[in-house]
C-alpha cells in the first residue's frame, strides 16, 4: 500500500501542479455549462412570447363566442375583414374566416368551418396560429366537436417557397459553415506550425534566407487555401444533402439565391477563413506540441460554435453597423444575411476589411512569434 499511495501522490502531484492538465481536465464542464445556457437562453428568446404581444388579427363573421372565448387571454386585436395579403405584407398576424351564423349553426347541430390563414415564417404569427388554435379546439373538444378548424386541401400557411428555403437556410447553414471551416482549419495549422516545432524542423524554415513576414503569409495563405479547399468540399455536400435531410417537410431549392448572392457569400466565407487560419497559427506558434495547440484552441473552437448556433434564433441579420466590426460575428451575420435576403452591400464591405485587418494583424503578430528564439525552440 505505501507503495501504491507513493505512486498516487506522484501522479496527483504531477497534474495539479500543471496548470494546463487542470484547465483541460475542467475546461469540458465549463464549456457544456456556458454553451447550454446560451443555447437555453436563446430557444427562449427566440420561440417565447414577449410579456404583453398582441397580434392583430383581421377576422369575416367573428362570433360573439369567439370573441369572448379570446378576450380571457387579451392578446388578440380583432379588426373587421377578410385579406390573406395582410399576413403576407405582415401587416396582420392572422387572416381568419368564419361560416355566416357561426354560433347558431352550433346550436342548430350543423358544422361549421373555421379558416385561419397565418405565416409559418414569421415568428409572431406562427404563435399567434399556435394559441388561436389551442383555444378552438379546446372550445371544440367543449362541443363535442361541432366545427371544423382548417378544413379540406388548402394551404393555409401563407409561406413562400422561397421564405420557407431562406428561414431554414438561414437557421441551418451559418452554423454548419463556421463549424466546417474551423474544423478545416483545425486540420492543418495546429500540423503545420507547432508539429514543426515538436519536430524540429522548424529550424530549418527559420534559418533560411527569407523574411519572417514572408514565412508567416506564405504559412497562412497556403493554410487558407488547404482549409478553403476542406470548407468549400463540405459546404457542397451540406446544400446537396439538405433538400434530403428535411424529407418532405419542406421544399427547398437553392436556386432562388442569385449569382450575386453567392459571390457576396463567397468572399465572406474567404475572409473568415483568414481570420480563422491566422488566429489558429498564432496560437499554434504558442505550443510546445501539435496536442499541446489543440488544447488551446479548443476554447475558440466552441465559442466559434456559439457563434454559429447564434444565427439559429434570429430574424435575419443584424442591422447595427457595430456588429460586422467583431471578427467571426460578423461573418455569421452576414451569412445570415445572404440566406435571409437581408444583407446590403455596406454590410458585406465592412465585414470583409474588418476580416482582413484582423488576419493582418495575426500575421504580425506570428512574425514577431517566429523572430523569437524562446518561443520557436521551446521544446
Amino acid at each position: 500500500m505505501k507503495n501504491i499511495l507513493t505512486i498516487v501522490k506522484k501522479e496527483l502531484r504531477r497534474f495539479f501542479s500543471d496548470k494546463r492538465l487542470v484547465i483541460t481536465a475542467i475546461l469540458p464542464g465549463i464549456l457544456i455549462y456556458v454553451v447550454y445556457s446560451v443555447m437555453g437562453g436563446a430557444l427562449s428568446d427566440a420561440f417565447g412570447e414577449e410579456e404583453g404581444t398582441v397580434y392583430v388579427v383581421y377576422a369575416e363573421n367573428l362570433p360573439d363566442s369567439v370573441e369572448a372565448l379570446c378576450s380571457s387571454t387579451d392578446q388578440f386585436e380583432f379588426h373587421e375583414g377578410f385579406d390573406p395579403a395582410l399576413v403576407t405584407e405582415q401587416n396582420a398576424h392572422l387572416a381568419i374566416r368564419f361560416s355566416e351564423n357561426f354560433d347558431t349553426q352550433i346550436a342548430e347541430g350543423t358544422v361549421p368551418t373555421v379558416e385561419i390563414y397565418y405565416d409559418s415564417t414569421v415568428t409572431e404569427s406562427y404563435n399567434a396560429y399556435n394559441l388561436l388554435y389551442t383555444l378552438l379546439s379546446e372550445y371544440e373538444s367543449s362541443l363535442s366537436n361541432l366545427f371544423d378548424i382548417n378544413p379540406g386541401d388548402t394551404v393555409y400557411d401563407l409561406a413562400s417557397e422561397e421564405a420557407m428555403t431562406a428561414e431554414i437556410f438561414a437557421m441551418m447553414l451559418p452554423m454548419l459553415l463556421m463549424m466546417l471551416l474551423f474544423s478545416g482549419c483545425m486540420a492543418v495549422a495546429p500540423e503545420s506550425i507547432a508539429g514543426e516545432k515538436e519536430r524540429g524542423t522548424i529550424a530549418t524554415l527559420l534559418i533560411t534566407p527569407i523574411a519572417r513576414h514572408e514565412l508567416a503569409i506564405g504559412k497562412i495563405v497556403s493554410l487558407s487555401l488547404i482549409a478553403l479547399f476542406s470548407g468549400t468540399s463540405s459546404f457542397i455536400g451540406t446544400i446537396l444533402s439538405l433538400p434530403k435531410l428535411m424529407g418532405d417537410t419542406a421544399q427547398l431549392d437553392a436556386s432562388v439565391y442569385t449569382v450575386t448572392d453567392y459571390a457576396v457569400l463567397l468572399a465572406v466565407i474567404l475572409s473568415t477563413v483568414l481570420v480563422m487560419i491566422s488566429l489558429i497559427a498564432v496560437l499554434s506558434a504558442l505550443a510546445k506540441s501539435v496536442k499541446e495547440a489543440g488544447t488551446i484552441v479548443t476554447p475558440f473552437m466552441v465559442l466559434n460554435m456559439l457563434l454559429g448556433v447564434s444565427a439559429m434564433f434570429g430574424d435575419g441579420a443584424a442591422e447595427g453597423l457595430c456588429w460586422y466590426c467583431i471578427p467571426l460575428y460578423n461573418s455569421v451575420q452576414c451569412m445570415t444575411g445572404v440566406f435571409s435576403f437581408t444583407w446590403s452591400p455596406l454590410q458585406i464591405v465592412l465585414t470583409v476589411a474588418v476580416n482582413l485587418l484582423f488576419a493582418g494583424g495575426m500575421v504580425a503578430v506570428l512574425t514577431r512569434l517566429f523572430s523569437s528564439e524562446k518561443i520557436m525552440f521551446s521544446r
